[in-house]
C-alpha cells in the first residue's frame, strides 16, 4: 500500500476562466481541460458544496473554501482508489480512509496527502498494522500481524521495526530485546517453545557477544560467541550445578575444562 494519498491535483490544466455573469449557486462550469464542475462559487471560485468530474473519470465530491478542496470530502479515482475523509488545501489532511483498489485501506490520520499520526492499515492478503505513522511511514510504537501467524509489537522507525519489540513466529518462538532494520540487533531474549532460552548479544539476527544459553534440564552455557556459536571463554553449568569453564571455537570446547576434575576435549554444542 502505497504511503502517500495523492488525492486532488486540480490546479494542474483547470485554470478557472472568468465565468460571464453571475454563475448563480450551483452553476456548472467546464475547464479547459475537460474537467467540470457543478456546485457553489463565490466570486468565481469554487466555495461551499460541489461536484468535479475529470475526463478519466476521476470525481471528487464534497467541500471547498475558495477554489481548494477543504473540509469533508470524497474522491474516486480512475484506477478504483478511494479516498474520503477531511481535506486541506486540496490534501488529505485531518481523519480518513482511503481504499485501495486492490481492497487494500487505511484509516486514521493524515498531515500534507500522507499517513501521519494513528493509523489501522489492512492489506489484501489479511496483515494488518495498527500504529504511529510520521510523513507517510511507520513511526513510532505499532503492532503488525502477518497472515502466517506471527507479530511483531513494540518500535518502527522508517517502516521497520527498529528498537525494542517483541516478535513472535507462527510456531510460538518468540525473540523480546532489540531490533535495528528488521533484525534482532542488540540485547534480548530468544525463546523456545521447547523451554530453551538464549539471553544475551545479537547482531544481524546472529548470537554474537556475551550470552547465556539455558537447556530446559537445567544445563546453561554463559560466556562469548560468535557467528551463532559459542566461541570464546564460556561456562558450563550441569544438571546438578557443577561448574566448567573452557575455551569454545565454532560451537565445541577446544580445550580442557579448568576448576573441574575433567579433562580432554569436548564436544558441548549448542542445537538451535
Amino acid at each position: 500500500m502505497g504511503n502517500a494519498c495523492n488525492c486532488l491535483q486540480i490546479d494542474q490544466g483547470t485554470s478557472i476562466e472568468e465565468i460571464r455573469g453571475s454563475p448563480g449557486k450551483h452553476a456548472k462550469h467546464t475547464f479547459s481541460d475537460g474537467a467540470t464542475y457543478t456546485g457553489e462559487w463565490r466570486d468565481n471560485l469554487r466555495h461551499g458544496v460541489g461536484v468535479q468530474e475529470w475526463p478519466d473519470g476521476a470525481r471528487y465530491e464534497g467541500e471547498w473554501s475558495l477554489d481548494k478542496a477543504k473540509g469533508k470530502g470524497k474522491v474516486q479515482h480512475a484506477g478504483g482508489d478511494v479516498y474520503e475523509g477531511q481535506w486541506l488545501e486540496d490534501m488529505a489532511h485531518g481523519e480518513g480512509i482511503y481504499r485501495h483498489a486492490d481492497g487494500s485501506t487505511y484509516q486514521g490520520q493524515w498531515f500534507e496527502d500522507k499517513q501521519h499520526g494513528s493509523g489501522f492499515e489492512v492489506w489484501s492478503d489479511g496483515a494488518r498494522y495498527e500504529g504511529r505513522y510520521s510523513n507517510g511511514r511507520k513511526n513510532g510504537q505499532g503492532h503488525f500481524d502477518w497472515t502466517d501467524g506471527s507479530s511483531y509489537h513494540g518500535e518502527f522507525v522508517d517502516n521497520d521495526m527498529h528498537g525494542r519489540g517483541n516478535y513472535r513466529w507462527g510456531d510460538g518462538r518468540q525473540f523480546d530485546g532489540d531490533w535495528a532494520k528488521n533484525m534482532m540487533h542488540g540485547r534480548g531474549i530468544f525463546t523456545w517453545t521447547d523451554g530453551r532460552t538464549y539471553d544475551g548479544d545479537y547482531v544481524n539476527d546472529i548470537k554474537e557477544g556475551h550470552g547465556t544459553y539455558r537447556w530446559p534440564d537445567g544445563r546453561t552455557y554463559e560466556g562469548q560467541w560468535r557467528n551463532g556459536k559459542q566461541h570464546g571463554n564460556g561456562t558450563n553449568t550441569t544438571v546438578n550445578g557443577e561448574q566448567r569453564q573452557g575455551l569454545w571455537q565454532d560451537g565445541t570446547r577446544a580445550s580442557q575444562w579448568r576448576n573441574s576434575k575433567q579433562h580432554g576435549n569436548g564436544t558441548d554444542t549448542i542445537v538451535n
